[in-house]
């Protein structure tokens, strides 16, 4: 297991339009977590600005925007967020190697700075019936695990997956490879739309590095005594 202090490997999921109060929970978390994701819904409505809000803050930032498109445009935008100073980029490695392949070259231009690029491999909302409805046959762990070798094979640091596909992507792609996992709920939450879950301290427990968790602690009375109960309950793995 890494030397990542339990409080650090929580990413917490700011799903807001309202940028002052996702910064007032941002900046009471800072030091309880390891830092923010931001999404689509943030970006669409509050764009790069309220990205900086975030940063301006001293939060490591995940920026969620899971890019997926021709490689020049993947690559352009990759570029574009460097300007965030992001601690983490994603792009759907279903976009194929090259397109991946073009997000590592435009990313490395950061030099020592540059963020961590995670392929997404397969929804976290997703089951086995899903995922035939849109044409791909088979097990949901096959494709998760041809998508993260792609992922690899392509440059990218790590993928996003459930923490049911951890064990088989360390198995396969060894333990240097960044595993940040979704889909996480502490038994004391409510699953909410997540099908593929597990608790935080089993996630990292099988090796996941880092876990993005939303509702239970933004939705909690007190956001930051949720925060802290889940890291007790990392630390105590």
């Amino acid at each position: 297991m890494s030397k990542i202090k339990p409080n650090e490997r929580t990413f917490v999921a700011l799903d807001t339009t309202d940028l002052e109060a996702a910064v007032d929970l941002a900046g009471r978390l800072q030091g309880h977590v390891g830092g923010i994701k931001l999404g689509k819904e943030f970006f669409t409505a509050l764009g790069p600005e309220g990205v900086r809000r975030i940063t301006e803050l001293g939060m490591p930032v995940f920026l969620d925007l899971k890019f997926h498109d021709i490689p020049n445009t993947v690559a352009g935008a990759v570029r574009a967020a460097l300007g965030l100073t992001p601690a983490i980029v994603n792009v759907h490695a279903s976009g194929g190697a090259e397109m991946m392949q073009a997000a590592a070259a435009a990313a490395a231009e950061a030099g020592d700075s540059r963020p961590m690029l995670l392929g997404v491999t397969v929804l976290t909302s997703m089951h086995k019936a899903d995922m035939h409805a849109i044409g791909v046959t088979g097990e949901v762990l096959d494709q998760v695990l041809r998508l993260a070798m792609l992922a690899q094979d392509s440059g990218l640091d790590g993928v996003v997956c459930s923490a049911l596909e951890v064990e088989d992507i360390r198995e396969h792609l060894g333990n240097d490879f960044k595993l940040v996992v979704p889909g996480i709920r502490p038994d004391w939450a409510s699953k909410d739309d997540q099908k593929r879950i597990v608790t935080p301290s089993d996630a990292i427990k099988i090796g996941a590095d880092y876990l993005v968790i939303g509702r239970p602690i933004t939705g909690a009375d007190d956001p930051v005594a949720a925060a802290d109960r889940i890291a007790d309950e990392i630390a105590g793995i």
